[in-house]
């Protein structure tokens, strides 16, 4: 049973203030003149305004008035989870099956549009199997279904049939379940999104699921270890996005999806792309060379590239002809801790500006817990001079976690003397949250960073500050105070 007080709308619920309780017998009937108010709104106002009112407290309200059991019956958004329907200081005391069969046996299940049950405990398949069948109908448009995980189950493909929701349905979110759709399941003609977490789904099974899927627009696999070869057929037309992460037996994806823009990719995977693909935007997580070398010829429109790298070689890497012709941003995200070898070399990234040609902008993130390489004050040799090759484009150019490392400091003046149209360059000692940000949360009190900051200040004062144009704004920023660019009095930036 629900309890508890129902506030302002149970209030109303009292007093029978609803259009759908007027009668012939009103005030304006018996000549009195009336103003306006909320009795005189359409029902369809009504039902509105009582879809925003939080579940509980609709819930509630539907068992003290017929009214708004009236609009409860018709409510499209049934969001079922323990932060919507438990209070905090319940803990683990209550039963969720019974607080949601209480819920749902007030609705109708008609005009639901939005239905989403998700728990972490106490239920058994049959609960889920009988909440889907009664309330997926042909209005449902995102269905969002993520069992316990302790919980064996799978999901239902019948709830998705053209009869059901298989003409309506939008957005699909799955996790935690088998998934096993068969030839029998009809198109889901309007499905835009789908997600799938930690779903037991064979590749065959969910190629066969995605031809059927015309309007699919952005897929999202996670943890899905079954799934070896993605497959994405020529029927998805419309897919523009496409994210795979953690699913750690995934070795190749092969798309016939002409459209596809958008990759987020999670591994050393092996890209097929068929037909005329125009990509322009990728990020993903691999080993940066790997990244360097295997995707300008597979992704050649590339615009946009963000690479987190999974992990970095420590030789220097081979040079080869391929290049990125059309990019024009560049996100490089570097490790730090044991995943960074000590004799990693920072001016390696030189590779990614040769290839690079229409290149505009290069945000480097170096993850600064600690620092392993060595120091430029801790080399008794001057700073390395790389060839000179110009870099005709590149206008824009921040590093945060930007530290001390000799090789660092030697990227940083590689471009200074090399990119001839650069007009900002951003140096930012600190790679996390700061107190300005996020007082609670600011971590630039570490004494680690605090010294390495110092450090990296006075590397930029000694190698770096007098190689910056006068036409270049130079921007330094250290601990938790952005230092002001002004200009001395021969105009240059300081």
């Amino acid at each position: 049973m629900i309890t508890g007080a129902v506030g302002s709308i149970a209030s109303v619920a009292a007093g029978k203030i609803s259009p759908c309780q007027q009668d012939d017998d009103s005030d304006s009937q018996a000549g009195k003149p009336t103003g306006s108010s909320i009795a005189d709104l359409p029902e369809e106002i009504w039902h509105h305004i009582h879809s925003l009112v939080p579940i509980r407290d609709a819930a509630r309200a539907a068992c003290t008035s017929h009214a708004f059991l009236h609009s409860w019956r018709c409510r499209p958004n049934l969001i079922l989870n323990r932060h919507t329907l438990i209070p905090k200081k319940h803990g683990f005391e209550v039963n969720f099956s019974d607080i949601i069969d209480h819920i749902l046996r007030k609705h109708s299940g008609i005009g639901v549009k939005i239905l989403d049950i998700q728990f972490s405990a106490g239920f058994g398949t049959y609960f889920f199997d009988r909440w889907l069948k009664n309330i997926v109908k042909a209005t449902t448009e995102e269905l969002t279904v993520i069992p316990p995980w302790t919980l064996d189950y799978s999901f239902p493909c019948s709830v998705l049939s053209s009869t059901r929701a298989g003409n309506s349905i939008r957005y699909l979110k799955l996790g935690f379940c088998a998934f096993n759709p068969t030839t029998e399941l009809g198109p889901l003609r309007n499905l835009a999104i789908l997600s799938l977490h930690h779903v037991n789904v064979t590749e065959d099974e969910l190629e066969c699921f995605l031809s059927r899927c015309h309007a699919l627009e952005q897929l999202n696999v996670k943890d899905c270890v079954r799934i070896i070869c993605l497959k994405l057929p020529r029927a998805l037309q419309k897919l523009s996005s496409l994210t795979a992460s953690e699913c750690r037996w995934l070795r190749v994806i092969e798309s016939k999806a002409a459209n596809l823009s958008s990759l987020h990719l999670d591994g050393n995977i092996k890209l097929s792309l068929a037909g005329n693909m125009q990509m322009k935007r990728l990020s993903i997580v691999q080993n940066l060379y790997f990244a360097r070398f295997e995707h300008p010829s597979i992704v050649p429109n590339l615009e946009t590239l963000h690479i987190i790298s999974s992990s970095v070689f420590g030789s220097t890497p081979p040079m080869l002809p391929t290049k990125f012709l059309h990019l024009k941003h560049l996100v490089i995200d570097i490790p730090s801790g044991d995943s960074l070898p000590l004799s990693y070399d920072y001016l390696h990234l030189v590779s990614f500006l040769d290839a690079s040609p229409s290149l505009e902008t290069l945000i480097l993130n170096v993850a600064l817990k600690f620092m392993k390489q060595k120091s430029v004050f801790e080399d008794s040799y001057g700073l390395r001079q790389m060839p000179e090759d110009r870099h005709f484009c590149l206008k824009n150019v921040k590093m945060t976690g930007f530290n001390s490392a000799k090789s660092l400091v030697e990227l940083t003046c590689y471009i200074l003397e090399n990119a001839v149209s650069l007009e900002c360059l951003t140096l930012d000692t600190i790679d996390c949250v700061r107190c300005s940000e996020n007082p609670r949360e600011c971590h630039a009190s570490n004494s680690v960073l605090i010294r390495e900051a110092h450090r990296a200040l006075k590397a930029i004062t000694c190698y770096i500050k007098d190689k910056v144009p006068a036409t270049v704004k130079f921007i330094v920023i250290s601990q938790c105070h952005a230092v002001a660019v002004g200009e001395d009095d021969d105009g240059r930036h300081t």
